[in-house]
């Protein structure tokens, strides 16, 4: 049972860390075009969607990097799991007020749209990891302790 958790947690760790670098990566490569899918959302006030455009791919991508490299899980888990809550809190926003516009979340150029209602399914996927990784890892960190 041991070795089944252990291969669930980095199996969700390195799922969880290389989707956050990926979504970095795409949005660092144009923050321009990022802050004007931040701007779609119409929650925050103009300047700050640009500065949401300049922070948050790095915020993710250094966090999926801490996740792969299976540093600072916890605490990169916990900020990751945060972001998510936030992208979720904005998703049902948008569902809620009828805006139907692309999540902006991995492919910015796309032909093929994502859907509020798919992005926040796809969140929800992500906080499942989020949640394996928090649990798993402190699980870990306490069987380590104990043979310590």
């Amino acid at each position: 049972m041991k070795t089944l958790r252990l291969v669930l947690f980095h199996a969700s760790r390195l799922l969880l860390g290389s989707t956050f670098v990926y979504a970095g990566l795409i949005k660092a490569d144009d923050p321009v075009a990022f802050a004007g899918q931040v701007a779609n959302y119409q929650l925050l006030p103009y300047a700050w969607n640009y500065l949401v455009a300049a922070i948050l791919p790095w915020l993710e991508l250094i966090c999926g990097a801490l996740l792969i490299l299976n540093r600072w899980v916890r605490p990169a888990t916990l900020i990751l799991g945060l972001l998510n809550l936030v992208f979720m809190v904005a998703l049902v926003s948008l569902i809620v007020r009828g805006i139907d516009i692309d999540c902006g979340c991995f492919r910015p150029d796309a032909e093929v749209k994502t859907s509020p209602l798919a992005a926040l399914w796809r969140d929800a996927g992500l906080m499942v990891l989020v949640v394996l990784v928090w649990v798993l890892d402190r699980r870990k960190n306490r069987q380590e302790s104990a043979h310590g």
